[in-house]
């Protein structure tokens, strides 16, 4: 084990001598019984935004998906690979989650490379081609009049989730539990510097401070 990150081994022993006996009980019925998260949060493969931190959940109350800029495809049932789709269907259809949320997040490379224009950073482009699904065909994403480069990033990074929301509609086994009510979406962003998380009001369209709520 001489290669593996020493980091990681401290971590797991800290894990193994102080978490673990305080939820062993836990971790037994979930091996069991199995997973049954009421939640399913789709979220960026960014370090820093890690739901389960920011959430404070605990072992089986999360299925979690993170790929960057945390993106839903549209359907598309083809021979292709879509690991995301894969897991939204076994979440809805197997799972039976009654939320799901598409949380977004400041600073985000995915956004940042997207609005850059990078060139490809290999001959594949995944992170290019990737990110062409945040776009509708014929569509044009560009910075306003008298908007900055900080706040057209933070636009587009909430654009993602938007859109996101959006795509998830496509999927018939999502569109029919939210029409008969049986699960919901929820859109939410998280800024990393402060630590604040914003949740979208889908009346309003606006992404409101839970910080602020809490304090009211």
């Amino acid at each position: 084990m001489e290669l593996f990150p020493q980091h990681l081994l401290d971590g797991y022993r800290a894990f193994a001598t102080q978490r673990l006996p305080t939820e062993q009980s836990r971790y037994r019925e979930l091996s069991e019984r199995g997973q049954s998260p009421e939640v399913m949060v789709i979220g960026c493969c960014d370090s820093r935004v890690s739901p389960e931190v920011i959430f404070d959940a605990g072992p089986g109350e999360l299925f979690v998906v993170r790929n960057v800029a945390n993106l839903v495809p549209v359907y598309q049932p083809d021979s292709g690979a879509h690991g995301v789709s894969a897991a939204l269907e076994y979440a809805v259809s197997v799972l039976k989650v009654k939320h799901i949320v598409v949380l977004g997040h400041a600073q985000c490379g995915g956004i940042r490379a997207f609005i850059d224009k990078i060139q490809p950073l290999s001959p594949g482009d995944f992170i290019g081609k990737w990110m062409q699904m945040f776009i509708k065909p014929g569509e044009v994403v560009e910075q306003r009049e008298h908007e900055t480069m900080q706040d057209f990033t933070i636009r587009i990074e909430k654009a993602a989730v938007f859109r996101s929301l959006e795509n998830l509609m496509t999927f018939p086994f999502v569109r029919e539990r939210v029409q008969k009510g049986e699960m919901h979406l929820h859109g939410a962003y998280f800024g990393v510097a402060e630590g604040s998380l914003f949740v979208l009001d889908r009346a309003t369209k606006e992404f409101l401070s839970v910080r602020d709520a809490l304090q009211r």
